[in-house]
């Protein structure tokens, strides 16, 4: 174990120190889940164009800022922090998006299938906000199938790790997320 491999735990400890006002606690916190959060946002990185003007570094900065910034966030484990640093991540990119899409007013929305929609450049920056819409047309109808989608797909995480941050069985998260994946489809392609 290398001397910044967290030990099991240790991240949730120092999640409940920020929660409870330790001032340092997010100092301690940050190189500790640094890597996990630059593969996540990597991972978001890979899709984009390779001149982008935010870079994986930049995004892991502003989503730990904003989460670690935010009392009103309450990190409930590991894998909730991780999954709500994916939503953070996520709609960093999507207010990116917007903005890119602010300067080219007029611009047709083509539709997209899930997994193309989610590959992001300037040119496809309307796809990005169609899928976060699509999303949030999603959590209107079912909060629980949204935040399956945001947890799996763009979080990264395991269905066991989704079923437990959301308090609910395993089965329940493969079925929900069948049912999720097949509405964003049907969404994104029409």
């Amino acid at each position: 174990m290398t001397p910044l491999e967290p030990t099991p735990g240790q991240i949730t400890q120092l999640l409940v120190s920020l929660q409870e006002g330790d001032p340092d606690a997010a100092n301690r916190l940050f190189p500790l889940v640094y890597d996990e959060l630059h593969r996540l946002a990597a991972s978001y990185m890979r899709r984009e164009r390779p001149d982008h003007t935010l870079q994986a570094t930049a995004l892991v900065n502003e989503a730990f800022l904003k989460m670690v910034g935010n009392d009103a966030v309450e990190f409930e484990s590991r894998a909730h922090f991780f999954g709500i640093a994916a939503a953070v991540m996520r709609h960093v990119l999507v207010d990116y998006a917007r903005s890119r899409a602010a300067s080219k007013r007029g611009s047709n929305v083509k539709r997209l299938p899930l997994d193309e929609a989610l590959v992001f450049s300037d040119e496809q920056s309307e796809q990005l906000i169609a899928l976060d819409e699509a999303l949030q047309r999603l959590a209107k109808l079912s909060l629980r199938q949204a935040k399956i989608i945001e947890l799996r797909f763009f979080a990264g995480l395991s269905i066991p790790e989704t079923a437990k941050v959301l308090g609910i069985a395993p089965r329940t998260v493969v079925r929900e997320w069948t049912i999720a994946q097949a509405w964003l489809r049907r969404e994104l392609s029409t």
